[in-house]
């Protein structure tokens, strides 16, 4: 394995995280209404669950999902279920003011963990950048650099967004707009775990 095929998964990798889908807009949600701890926690999740699904790419599970696809559609089916019952809560609770009780580091690591854990479509996009990014066979020291190379540049991008977010100013603007920003998350979430469960 190259530096170069290093370099150039990492810049996928960022625009991948930075893009706005169901992970970046449930951390955003999370931190400026629990907290910065809550955010990291999310955010440590998330990358932990987006990195497994490397791990699984890099391991061959999409062979798998080929041979048995009842294997795809059940996990594609519980992470679908999973996006509409948060998108459920987080339009029921819209207009409620925010707890005042910040939300468990342990709860904010698991929830994030189970977003990016329950879209295997991250691990059909590892596989697809893999195998133009990098050559076959690669050694078991090269899939744990590039995997613990993932799961570092996630948490270290979820960390220093979860600083920012987190900042008075960021989260006033989030409370004076939050039904509106709530129901168009719920709405994008809702529709992401819809396009799960109904496409094939």
């Amino acid at each position: 394995m190259s530096p170069e095929s290093l370099i150039a998964f990492n810049l996928v990798l960022a625009a991948a995280i930075a893009s706005p889908g169901a992970a970046l807009l449930y951390f955003i949600r999370t931190t400026v209404s629990a907290g910065r701890a809550a955010g990291i926690a999310t955010g440590a999740g998330l990358g932990v669950a987006a990195a497994s699904w490397t791990l699984a790419a890099l391991l061959g599970l999409e062979s798998i999902f080929r041979l048995f696809p009842w294997t795809y559609t059940i996990l594609k089916t519980a992470g679908a279920v999973y996006l509409l019952w948060i998108a459920l809560q987080t339009w029921r609770r819209a207009r409620d003011p925010l707890a005042d009780s910040a939300t468990p580091r342990g709860r904010a690591f698991v929830s994030g963990l189970l977003v990016n854990a329950g879209n295997p479509k991250s691990m059909l996009f590892a596989a697809a950048v893999i195998l133009v990014v990098f050559p076959q066979g690669l050694a078991t020291g090269d899939i744990a650099v590039i995997v613990i190379n993932h799961m570092v540049l996630e948490i270290l991008f979820y960390t220093l967004f979860a600083v920012l977010l987190s900042s008075g100013p960021a989260r006033r603007g989030y409370l004076s707009a939050k039904p509106l920003l709530d129901r168009i998350a719920a709405t994008v979430l809702g529709a992401l775990g819809l396009r799960l469960l109904l496409e094939r």
